[in-house]
């Protein structure tokens, strides 16, 4: 059967003890700035912006998405209006701002 004693000299002991004391330091200090309170707000503060951002970012998208389709409705594929379909819009907004004046008008006479 083989000796499995330890033929390490006691200053490589020592060395060894002395490393494992500064590892275990540290990894105390890392986890002492894991836990503290300041780090633990500032990761979820990182964490709620970073969800605004997505969400803010799919919105944008959508939105983008709507005007897009919405401008396809009014101009064709070379830039130019469709006048079939701007025209009767714009007659009905005028019509809408003239009720809203003669409304108003009404009221104040």
């Amino acid at each position: 059967m083989a000796d499995t004693s330890d033929t390490r000299t006691p200053a490589q002991i020592e060395a060894d003890i002395r490393r494992r004391r500064e590892m275990l330091a540290e990894t105390l200090d890392e986890i002492g700035a894991r836990v503290h309170p300041k780090t633990i707000v500032g990761d979820a503060k990182a964490k709620v912006v970073s969800n605004i951002d997505h969400t803010l970012g799919r919105a944008y998208v959508g939105v983008n998405r709507a005007v897009t389709d919405v401008k396809a409705q009014f101009v064709d594929e070379e830039g130019s209006p469709r006048l079939e379909r701007v025209v009767p819009v714009a007659l009905v907004v005028v019509g809408v701002v003239g009720l809203l004046a003669l409304g108003t008008r009404r009221r104040k006479g």
